[in-house]
């Protein structure tokens, strides 16, 4: 808590200022609750995509490799994204391993996988933290919350789009 006045020298905590946004608290929980959700899948895809971006072998290195490192990146700037929206709504991000790999729909990836398995796993990857930003949606849209409508289209946009591209890759 910051400090605020002094009485007779003692430092007073200020209380802090109720998240007053247009949106109740009840909306606002759920809706961070569903983000970290979304942050959790997109922190294990980020984490899965940059371990196959370092492992990755065959005759596809060279555009897996490049294409993966593009991907974590996006991940990771993704991230940050969310885990700030979760803020901006009044509620703390979910940030340990641990909780991260309970929220997480998607399962890792133990050991290296051949080339066209990690492109399978990335799409499946892919899919499922848009099916979690799907969820989310109902509740942002009822809640009148454009500011996560505005993440939730971003990052649908981004994974549909990355999946049907891997996915090109496999035919």
């Amino acid at each position: 808590m910051a400090k605020a006045k002094t009485n007779k020298g003692l430092a007073v905590a200020a209380s802090k200022p109720p998240v007053d946004i247009g949106i109740s608290t009840a909306d606002r929980k759920a809706i961070a609750e569903g983000l970290n959700a979304l942050l959790a899948d997109t922190y294990a895809l980020y984490q899965k995509t940059h371990a196959f971006h370092w492992n990755v072998e065959g005759p596809m290195f060279q555009t897996l490799h490049l294409m993966f490192e593009t991907h974590y990146n996006e991940l990771w700037l993704a991230t940050d994204l969310i885990a700030e929206r979760i803020r901006s709504l009044g509620f703390a991000v979910r940030a340990t391993y641990s909780e991260l790999a309970k929220l997480s729909s998607i399962p890792e990836s133990p050991g290296v996988p051949e080339a066209t398995d990690m492109v399978r796993l990335l799409v499946e990857g892919h899919s499922a933290a848009a099916r979690t930003a799907r969820k989310v949606f109902p509740l942002a849209e009822k809640a009148g919350d454009e500011s996560t409508v505005d993440v939730l289209t971003q990052r649908l946009q981004v994974h549909e789009k990355t999946a049907w591209m891997l996915r090109s890759l496999l035919a």
